[in-house]
């Protein structure tokens, strides 16, 4: 029976682990896994006996196919969680900074939605992201200002300011534009008067990992294709 876990870790590479599925038991040195499925196969079932090389190719066609299923499966759900802003039912914290107010939460531009792949193996796939920042947003967390990341907050803050509409004769205008950046640059500005090393909470907002509708889904599919195989190879009805 499929079993749900939690851990993030790293490649050699950079790139960010969020979500791992195994069709085995993974060995106590490798990478902790989210989801892992524990097949058992017995070589005898009541009425008939494989040879063992004959079931070892079957089961490993069955870990192909369940894999592969698995993997489009949940590729597509994990990319719907941008679209329903939220993990399955889990909703997103909404954006508590006045930055593009009443817009979607971590798809900006989309390089973070867009970031997210897979890579799989004999037994197993990996779900990942390629952006250092990933893993904050999916788990939560505190990040620490920078001195780099004041700089950043300091060209947002100009950046908004030098957007204001003018009047003629200099002075601001007070339109519902202006009035919005006013109040982005307020809150540029507020993040660039940090110290550095101060704490800034960034909410969890998860888009990959283990849920009930992850495991649900991997149960489903584990069973249609061993019901699949059975019914194709013994003709069950």
């Amino acid at each position: 029976m499929p079993r749900a876990e939690s851990a993030t870790a790293r490649y050699g590479d950079g790139t960010c682990i969020l979500f791992m599925v195994y069709v085995n038991e993974p060995s106590t040195t490798s990478s902790m896994p989210l989801v892992t499925l524990r097949t058992k196969c017995h070589k005898r079932h009541s009425s008939f006996y494989y040879s063992t090389l004959t079931m070892n190719q079957d089961i490993q066609k069955i870990i192909r196919n369940i894999l592969s299923d698995i993997r489009v499966e949940l590729s597509d759900e994990f990319d719907r969680n941008f679209e329903r802003q939220a993990f399955f039912n889990e909703a997103w914290q909404r954006r508590s900074s006045p930055t593009r107010p009443g817009g979607d939460i971590l798809i900006d531009k989309g390089t973070l939605r867009k970031s997210i792949g897979s890579r799989s193996t004999d037994n197993s796939i990996t779900f990942f992201s390629t952006l250092p920042y990933a893993s904050i947003h999916n788990d939560g967390g505190e990040i620490k200002v920078t001195a780099k990341m004041k700089r950043y907050f300091w060209h947002k803050y100009l950046e908004a300011t030098g957007s204001f509409g003018r009047k003629k004769n200099g002075e601001r205008r007070n339109d519902k534009r202006t009035i919005q950046l006013s109040t982005e640059a307020e809150f540029w500005k507020h993040l660039a008067l940090m110290k550095v090393g101060k704490s800034i909470k960034i909410p969890r907002r998860r888009f990959l990992g283990a849920s009930p509708e992850v495991e649900q889904a991997v149960k489903d599919i584990f069973e249609k294709n061993l019901a699949k195989y059975f019914e194709h190879e013994f003709k069950l009805k």
